[in-house]
């Protein structure tokens, strides 16, 4: 049984739904202080007050991750509401897709300034107060897509979700000293709510690829999150965790 993360303090960027939101609520039912981070206010509001009903402690806020000025006051605030920071969970992020004959500058440039300045953001703003803390964690949301696999439309989504984890092995190398972890999750294919738009026909042949037999749920990636915010995953640093129901397994789909 994991250590609970009583009294902790933990930042979840991208919190308002999905799998930043599984995170966010899985980390105040272990008794930690989150910060609910989303662009809309509304949103986040909405995502904190889950978790309070539950018994939790949370405070919202609306920030855009591609703006620092923004994403220091996220760090200000947190620090200065719940005592310090223990934990970043990084996983605001966009996904259009663009075929590379349509793709423009500012689609490339804008998937860049959010899920990889956002995240170098986000992790440097709260670099302070994890080096104060005597359980500092980051914990960075990548991809199967970019670091394991491909898919047409998304070069420049898969671009930045590999480029974190080249962040993330030379960060932790840099924080190791600090007793502070850096790791990465990557998700498969998971049931958020970017899906319901598919139909259930595509749903269904997405699950059937899975040899699981299933898409993930959020709760999954909470799961694996946990773990590495947890005071046993404190000897791992600068690795990923694969969650994907062994989607990236087989050599040749049948």
């Amino acid at each position: 049984m994991l250590t609970p993360l009583t009294g902790r303090s933990v930042v979840v960027t991208g919190a308002s739904k999905g799998i930043g939101r599984a995170v966010a609520q899985a980390c105040g039912r272990q008794g930690a202080k989150v910060l609910v981070v989303a662009r809309s206010a509304d949103a986040a509001a909405e995502a904190c007050d889950g978790i309070i009903a539950e018994g939790g402690t949370a405070r919202p806020l609306a920030a855009d991750m591609r703006d620092p000025a923004a994403v220091q006051a996220m760090a200000d605030y947190a620090a200065r509401e719940f005592g310090g920071i223990d934990a970043v969970v990084a996983n605001a992020g966009i996904y259009p897709t663009a075929f590379l004959d349509d793709m423009t500058v500012e689609q490339w440039d804008d998937m860049s300034a959010v899920n990889l300045r956002g995240m170098f953001l986000t992790v440097k703003s709260c670099l302070p107060h994890l080096r104060a803390s005597d359980q500092g964690r980051i914990v960075l949301m990548s991809s199967i897509t970019g670091p394991i696999t491909g898919n047409p439309g998304d070069s420049h989504y898969a671009a930045t979700k590999a480029g974190m984890l080249g962040f993330m092995r030379s960060a932790a190398l840099e924080l190791a000293g600090d007793g502070v972890t850096v790791n990465a999750i990557l998700p498969g294919n998971i049931a958020t709510e970017g899906l319901e738009d598919l139909g259930d026909d595509y749903l269904a042949r997405m699950a059937a690829s899975v040899p699981l037999g299933a898409l993930g749920e959020p709760e999954d990636i909470a799961h694996a999150v946990l773990f590495l915010l947890s005071r046993e995953a404190r000897y791992i640093t600068g690795q990923t965790l694969v969650v994907d129901g062994g989607q990236t397994l087989p050599e040749a789909r049948a």
